[in-house]
């Protein structure tokens, strides 16, 4: 949901040191055989890139390590750069990238969705400049698409998208880098749009991973009390992966991050695959655990947007980020070794038409490239046989809580005359 502020040939050996992240079954495992847990920050200091910045990437990195994180989730990148040097500085820090492949413009739209191939040629140009880093770790088709009953015609369109990008893979020869969605914690939609995104008989339909925005989890919460016991049950027989891409509720100050220890626990760490914290930088927001300094001026000469500074040294936000590495530090779930896994879970039933609340009809036919959805248009998408696929029961029930978009969703809504301010700012952009 990014809603802060904003809203392997020649290059493989930049992170060979670190090994690959691949899926088998409902889990990642790394090219070593150890089953893989996100322990992620969303990091998105600047709008356009924030892995351009060697020193930064390189102050940012060492802290990261210190916390004890092994991943980052970055929104929007400029695939037109090299990234060798942040790339390699968190690969030698053991920090992994998760990278969102829209950009400002080529996001799909859920009030009029499409996949044509400009969308699809910018899709593709993020891959081939990140597939050449082996601590590249998976792509995001979307971020929040999907937040009302009416968006769910977008659906299709999201999982089309996640189709021809792994066909782009298979047809490049590149490594197998997973392929997912990151959606809005809608409680209406989740389990209809979770099922959806894995149910096809064709795998190459289906999404690599499956991911959740939630903020359900404030302050001294409990796992029952939370909604996360209603999560595990949705996701219990999910059939590939499934983590938190952003998760932090900052309701409740200070944050202790007391989700993190219920999601490398059991029964969680059984079915989830770690989560991404949000987010690193502090802002407007109120959401990161480091600072750049203090908030300035913005109407000052070369002062950023938003008065926050968003590169130098960073400091840990007190107690926020000590709380975070003290969770983190306790939790070393051993997982299984990828030898000794036999994936046995079916794909799930794809769920059916239900007005107002999942307005796409079974298992269609996904869109074709170029496709735009006509809503004067009774298509196979909201008519027609409904779908079915022999697969795990019926479908999830909703968790009793829900959210708006998230805190990162933001980023793209704030968009591009943002960025065009910001570049004025930093110089090293």
């Amino acid at each position: 949901m990014r809603s802060s502020f904003f809203a392997a040939a020649g290059l493989a050996t930049v992170a060979n040191a670190i090994a690959t992240i691949e899926v088998k079954g409902n889990k990642f495992f790394t090219s070593d055989g150890d089953q893989f847990f996100l322990k992620g920050i969303a990091y998105q200091l600047v709008p356009e890139d924030p892995l351009l910045n060697a020193t930064q990437c390189k102050l940012d990195a060492e802290l990261m390590s210190e916390l004890g994180a092994n991943s980052i989730r970055v929104y929007h990148v400029d695939a037109g750069s090299s990234h060798k040097d942040c790339m390699t500085t968190f690969a030698d820090n053991g920090i992994y990238l998760w990278v969102d492949l829209d950009t400002f413009n080529t996001a799909i739209d859920q009030t009029a969705p499409h996949w044509k191939q400009s969308q699809l040629s910018a899709f593709q140009a993020v891959m081939d400049e990140f597939q050449k880093y082996d601590n590249t770790a998976g792509f995001f088709v979307g971020n929040e698409v999907l937040t009302t009953a009416n968006g769910s015609v977008a659906a299709p369109y999201v999982k089309a998208a996640a189709r021809d990008v792994k066909a782009y893979r298979e047809k490049k020869g590149y490594r197998e880098i997973p392929v997912g969605y990151s959606a809005a914690d809608i409680s209406t939609l989740r389990p209809m749009l979770q099922n959806y995104m894995a149910c096809s008989s064709n795998s190459s339909e289906n999404l690599d991973f499956f991911s959740l925005n939630a903020y359900e989890w404030c302050g001294d919460s409990t796992y029952s009390v939370s909604g996360y016991e209603q999560l595990q049950q949705n996701a219990s027989s999910y059939n590939i992966p499934i983590f938190f891409s952003e998760t932090g509720c900052n309701t409740v100050k200070p944050r202790t991050f007391g989700d993190q220890s219920a999601i490398f626990s059991s029964p969680m760490v059984n079915t989830w695959s770690g989560a991404i914290i949000y987010e690193w930088i502090e802002e407007a927001n109120n959401y990161g655990i480091v600072s750049y300094g203090p908030k300035v001026d913005a109407t000052a000469s070369g002062a950023p947007q938003d008065g926050y500074p968003r590169s130098g040294t960073p400091t840990p936000v007190s107690p926020d980020f000590s709380n975070l590495k003290k969770q983190w530090a306790t939790l070393k779930p051993a997982g299984v070794k990828k030898s000794a896994y036999t994936p046995s879970l079916d794909a799930p039933v794809c769920p059916g038409f239900t007005s107002d609340v999942w307005e796409v009809n079974g298992a269609v036919a996904l869109p074709t490239l170029g496709a735009t959805f006509d809503a004067a248009v009774r298509s196979s998408i909201t008519a027609g046989a409904t779908g079915s696929r022999t697969g795990s029961a019926a479908a999830a029930s909703a968790t009793k809580t829900g959210a708006a978009a998230s805190p990162g969703s933001d980023v793209r809504r704030m968009g591009v005359g943002l960025a065009g301010v910001m570049v004025g700012a930093f110089v090293y952009l």
